[in-house]
C-alpha cells in the first residue's frame, strides 16, 4: 500500500515535470512579440487641425513626456494624413508601451500626470468637452507590435 503511494507521487511529479517543461518550451508562433501600442484614431472637423495640433502640443506631449520619465510610455508619436473617406480618421495618436502590465491601474499612474499638467479633474473635463467641438475620436485599439521570424 505504502509502495503505490509513493509511486502515485512518483508518477505525479513526473507528469507535473512534463506539463511544465511543454510550457515553457518556445512558441512555434512565426513572430516575436514586442512593446504594446495604444492607437487613438481622430477625425478633425475641417478647417480645425492646427487648432488641435496646438492643444495637443500643450497638453498631450507634456503628459507623454512625464510618463516617459516614470517609464509608463516607451515612445509616442503623432500621424497626420488625409482621410480617405468622409467617416475616415485624418490623426493617429500611438502611444508605445514596454508590455501589457502598463495598462494594470492605469488610473493610478496617470491620473496624477494629468493633474499636473491639465488641473483639476473638471478642468481636464472642460478642456475635454471643449474638444469636442473640433475633433472626433473615431476608436482606438490595443495592439500588439510583432517581429516576423
Amino acid at each position: 500500500m505504502k509502495m503505490t503511494k509513493k509511486l502515485q507521487i512518483v508518477a505525479l511529479t513526473a507528469l507535473s515535470l512534463g506539463i511544465a517543461s511543454l510550457c515553457s518550451a518556445q512558441s512555434d508562433a512565426p513572430y516575436t512579440e514586442g512593446p504594446v501600442w495604444t492607437i487613438s484614431m481622430v477625425k478633425i472637423k475641417t478647417g480645425m487641425t492646427d487648432e488641435y495640433l496646438k492643444g495637443l502640443a500643450k497638453t498631450l506631449t507634456a503628459s507623454l513626456e512625464e510618463a516617459k520619465k516614470q517609464n509608463l510610455v516607451v515612445d509616442y508619436k503623432i500621424l497626420l494624413g488625409n482621410d480617405a473617406t468622409p467617416q475616415d480618421f485624418n490623426i493617429l495618436i500611438m502611444v508605445e508601451s514596454k508590455n501589457m502590465a502598463v495598462q494594470d491601474n492605469a488610473r493610478k499612474k496617470f491620473d496624477p500626470i494629468a493633474r499636473k499638467v491639465v488641473g483639476t479633474t473638471d478642468q481636464q473635463q472642460a478642456l475635454q468637452v471643449k474638444r469636442l467641438d473640433i475633433r472626433e475620436i473615431i476608436g482606438t485599439k490595443l495592439m500588439r507590435e510583432i517581429t516576423l521570424k
